[in-house]
Formats: C-alpha cells, structure tokens, sequence
C-alpha cells in the first residue's frame, strides 16, 4: 500500500524541481514553447509554475527525468562557469561541438526530443570532466 505522505512529499518535490527548472530555461533565454517541449508540460501547468502557484503536482517518469536533466545542466555549467554571462547565456550561444553543428544548445533542446536532452547532457557535463 503507497503511503499517502510520501505521495504528499513526492508531489510537492515534484512543483519544486518544476519551478527550478523553468526558472532557469528562462534564465536559459528559452521561449514559452521551448519551455514546454522540454519538460513535456502543458502551458498552464508551465505558467502556474512561473508564478508560484504550483504547490503540488503529479509528473510522470519521463518529466521527472527531464526536470533532472535541465537540473544538472545547470549544475555543469555553475561547475564550468563563475560569470553569470556564461552560465546562462551558453546555452544560447552557437556550440561548434559535433553534436550540436553550430547551433545553440537551447535550439537543439527546443524541440523537445529525449533524447536531444540526453545527448546534451552528456556533452555540457564533459565540459566539467564528466566522465562519459
């Protein structure tokens, strides 16, 4: 039997790694829609989010992990970068890695694919020495 509590907690961790995360896509410079093509979230959950009203909500398995994605992006780049000007404004600055052939992460990011997500991850962690 699921303990109504930890459900409780879960949901509210949950609103908490949500707002995060679309706090920084929008430090990111990234648009309304690039936002809700890379958490997978609908507009509205998207804007209660943006405002704070968001205290509890329900995400599924693919969400939660591209809540945990755009998390550790984040924690990269504040590994690589001490500049506010390069922790958030890398993401929409053209990137002459292979993978992303000269366009910005946030670009390749923002069509929402999985595994586009992945693949970024592991090339914006490798910059901090993660070892892929």
């Amino acid at each position: 039997m699921l303990d109504p509590h930890s459900l409780a907690d879960d949901r509210l961790a949950a609103a908490t790694g949500l707002k995060t995360a679309v706090r920084i896509l929008d430090r990111w410079g990234a648009s309304g829609d690039q936002v809700e093509a890379i958490l997978r979230v609908s507009h509205s959950t998207c804007a209660r989010a943006r405002n704070g009203s968001l205290e509890a909500i329900k995400l599924d398995r693919d969400q939660l992990a591209r809540l945990s994605y755009v998390l550790n992006i984040h924690a990269a780049l504040r590994i690589v970068f001490d500049n506010p000007e390069n922790l958030y404004g890398f993401m929409g600055m053209a990137n002459h890695n292979a993978f992303f052939g000269g366009r910005p992460p946030l670009e390749v990011l923002g069509g929402g694919d999985f595994a586009a997500l992945y693949e970024s991850f592991k090339r914006i962690d490798a910059l901090r020495g993660g070892g892929w």
